[in-house]
């Protein structure tokens, strides 16, 4: 059996734009031919490749089709550009990203890559779990995640460790203090989503076993925001809360608490340059922005995952 380019490079263009139109309009054909490719495609397996939901998603046999396909474009691009001398062909690097490090040390990797002139970077925001998948389906080549165990046919390595400290409005503080400390119990929390459990984490240290009022908002700028607004405490990054700290907006809650999670870097196991340079430039700029990694990988795999998604 002999897969046909184009059958590939068609699945992959479905699993990328979510739909046979949008894949249509990407390859420069029709719909119809867009359909006929993967029933072919199907025919000649003997399985179905791509489930037609939407957005479309590959099938565990597609999974691994959709993997050869994005190796194939990858390196193709890159042998392109090597023979080309001028207008050369800019290669796809779909990455996932955590949202706390999308909104920190992250933007340091996006302005390197400004300058480069041969990627196309398309980034998600996605928590661990999600990442995990975005790579064993093969839609993204690389990612950012607190997930220590490498997806298949992928290898992990230790990034940096991000430390999240409780904060709160010294009014909200004052209003729920209990004698010489803190009403954990009553005073409002915020989290970013139900995956979110780095204020459990704390609740749990102090022995609270119910449930306090909790908030729920699922954006980067707009926790921090309800936290500042008096909405809730919350956990906040270090180089979050720090100038938050400074002004007097906040205070932080409890001086020993806090919560340490370790990122790791997972990227494909691929012989490609573009995927390299991208990987360094993870490496080197998580390196600038926190704590060392603990290499301690047993202890970390208990870690709670960054706040999602991400």
């Amino acid at each position: 059996m002999r897969l046909q380019p184009e059958h590939l490079a068609t699945l992959l263009a479905i699993v990328d734009t979510g739909t046979f139109d949008a894949a249509a309009r990407r390859l420069h054909v029709t719909p119809s031919a867009v359909s006929q490719r993967v029933k072919a495609l199907e025919a000649e397996l003997g399985q179905v490749v791509v489930v037609r939901t939407t957005p479309c998603r590959p099938t565990s046999a597609g999974e691994a089709l959709v993997r050869l396909a994005r190796q194939q474009s990858l390196l193709e691009s890159e042998a392109l550009a090597s023979l080309a001398t001028d207008g050369r062909p800019r290669s796809d690097l779909p990455i996932v990203v955590n949202a706390d490090s999308m909104s920190t040390w992250f933007g340091a990797v996006l302005a390197e890559a400004a300058a480069w002139d041969d990627v196309v970077l398309r980034l998600r925001v996605e928590d661990q779990d999600h990442s995990a998948r975005l790579l064993r389906s093969g839609e993204v080549l690389g990612a950012v995640t607190s997930d220590p165990t490498p997806v298949q046919g992928c290898s992990t390595e230790p990034l940096v460790t991000m430390r999240y400290l409780p904060a709160a409005t010294p009014r909200l503080l004052e209003r729920h203090r209990g004698g010489r400390g803190i009403d954990w119990a009553a005073m409002p929390l915020v989290r970013f989503n139900e995956k979110d459990d780095i204020q459990q984490r704390i609740l749990d240290r102090h022995g609270v076993t119910g449930a306090p009022p909790t908030h729920e908002v699922p954006d980067g700028g707009g926790f921090v925001a309800a936290v500042r607004s008096g909405l809730g405490w919350g956990a906040l990054l270090t180089t979050q809360l720090a100038p938050l700290l400074d002004s007097g907006e906040l205070v932080r809650l409890g001086a020993r608490d806090h919560v340490d999670v370790q990122l790791y870097w997972q990227r494909w196991r691929l012989p490609s340059a573009q995927l390299e340079r991208l990987s360094d430039t993870v490496r080197r700029e998580a390196a600038r922005a926190g704590i060392r990694p603990d290499r301690g990988s047993a202890r970390l795999r208990r870690q709670p995952g960054p706040r999602g998604p991400g």
